[in-house]
């Protein structure tokens, strides 16, 4: 039987008790008492209101079904009508202004590729988190962009002609991004730095710069003979790593070994689609793994073709610019958390009538307490540099569910001596009246939003949920063609 402990009214798991008291509050200026007193004056004022959202979804879907049981012909103008009247559509805002501050630059000035994986498995999260920097060469090695024909089948080992393959492909890659002033990294033969400025060795004895010359930020090494190159190209940065003695580098005329790509700028540490969190201990596991990527501190050991490994979050990487002052660039994606949505229930925490807690009221305290240390600057690593703390929020019904989310991390962060705003909110648009309000939603988080991010699986489960019955669903390639879905995804990408 699972030992419980008993607080300010609530029986909380002894697993989940103890993680905090003892691993979490320690790092934090909050006291157990204060903590848990504060937890559960937010249960008690919020968890009514929770339940009344529920609610008011089960009437709209059930006054939706009664109109298309009563209605075997459909007109658009009749169903807006009446989705209006009932409240399921709400009067979108004239204009919504969003007004989110202190946004780290990952999410405020650039577009790049987002992971998410469960936080409940620490070697996955460590894989995404140091996902920032990867290896052209691996990646090109291991896809079909390089063609397994004329002996360049990837096999069991290292084969060297495919090997020379994914060189000459970053030769061309380099042509792109890194344009010489002549000629071309294929003919390239060594890479140094004089005067500030690249120098590039051709094999006919040229020397050549780039055609960009800002583009070089930064090296690592001696600049005559450099270990590491740092460019910038459309605002994403990348490194040509050169050592000559290396098993790669020693066949390149150059001693190019790699190309070090900035990838995944953000992850979403996801504690909700990918995770199956149950109980009291499998909460605490989702929670000490976040609290550990947090604080830096994060680790995983495995075994892997017959070698222990350990694997641990990246650090920062260094570099030196070319007027001598040193530059640093992050080495770990930024990293989100994605909470429960506001639906489900877990028995980790039972208010003082004995009655499950919302696992989303939950989620909101907890993964921001983790992070507070991380907040305070106490991390070993950092996450954000806004003093910012990052939760997604998924499978919310319309601007007031958003609204709800809003006043809950309003409270979390009263009780953990935030700063107001501290939590920014990225917005899951995957439920159906979320996206047909989707305007009047942005302005219900105006203060916090930091993304709109589309589960399209999500999004047509609910399409389909939502007017089940109004006769047959289309077959899946035809959803494809929708109107609806097609303007979703080019909203996405824009």
């Amino acid at each position: 039987m699972t030992q419980r402990i008993s607080h300010s009214g609530l029986s909380i798991d002894a697993t989940l008790y103890e993680f905090i008291t003892q691993e979490v509050l320690p790092q934090t200026d909050i006291d157990g008492d204060t903590l848990f007193a504060g937890v559960a004056d937010i249960i008690k004022r919020l968890t009514p209101i929770n339940k009344a959202l529920l609610a008011k979804r089960e009437t709209l879907q059930q006054q939706i079904d009664a109109y298309y049981q009563g209605n075997t012909e459909h007109n658009l103008d009749e169903y807006t009508a009446f989705l209006r009247e009932i409240g399921y559509l709400v009067d979108s805002p004239e204009s919504v202004s969003i007004e989110t501050t202190n946004v780290d630059a990952e999410i405020a000035t650039m577009a790049g590729p987002q992971l998410v994986v469960p936080v409940s498995n620490a070697r996955f999260a460590l894989n995404a988190a140091n996902a920032r920097w990867g290896s052209l060469y691996d990646a090109l090695y291991g896809s079909d962009v390089i063609a397994e024909e004329e002996g360049a089948e990837q096999g069991g080992g290292y084969n060297p002609v495919r090997g020379f393959k994914v060189m000459a492909y970053a030769r061309q890659f380099l042509d792109q991004a890194l344009p010489l002033s002549s000629g071309s990294h294929i003919e390239s033969t060594e890479y140094a730095i004089n005067n500030g400025e690249l120098v590039v060795t051709l094999g006919d004895s040229q020397q050549v710069s780039l055609q960009n010359p800002a583009q070089l930020l930064g090296f690592q090494g001696q600049p005559q003979r450099p270990s590491a190159l740092l460019f910038c190209h459309h605002g994403l940065h990348f490194i040509i790593a050169i050592d000559p003695h290396h098993r790669i580098g020693r066949d390149d005329k150059a001693g190019i070994k790699d190309i070090i790509m900035e990838a995944a700028l953000t992850t979403i540490m996801d504690c909700e689609d990918s995770v199956a969190a149950v109980d009291g201990e499998d909460k605490t596991n989702v929670y000490r793994n976040w609290f550990g990527l947090m604080m830096g501190q994060l680790s995983c050991s495995f075994n892997k073709g017959g070698e222990q490994l350990e694997r641990t979050l990246n650090p920062d990487q260094q570099f030196t610019k070319l007027d001598g002052s040193q530059l640093t660039l992050h080495g770990r994606s930024l990293m989100f958390v994605r909470n429960v949505g506001h639906l489900m229930t877990n028995p980790a925490i039972l208010d003082s009538e004995g009655n499950e807690v919302f696992e989303g009221i939950m989620d909101a305290i907890f993964t921001s307490l983790c992070a507070l240390p991380e907040y305070y600057g106490r991390s070993k690593l950092a996450n954000s540099r806004t003093k910012s703390i990052y939760i997604v929020k998924p499978k919310m019904h319309g601007p007031e569910e958003v609204a709800f989310t809003e006043q809950l991390f309003s409270e979390v962060e009263r009780l953990l001596g935030l700063e107001q705003y501290s939590i920014k909110m990225g917005i899951m648009d995957e439920e159906r009246r979320t996206s047909v309000n989707l305007k009047a939603c942005i302005a219900s988080a105006k203060q916090r939003v930091v993304f709109i991010n589309t589960g399209f699986l999500d999004r047509t489960g609910d399409e389909i949920h939502t007017a089940m019955e109004g006769g047959i669903v289309l077959p899946k390639a035809k959803i494809k063609e929708q109107p609806w879905l097609t303007l979703m995804k080019s909203a996405t990408s824009a």
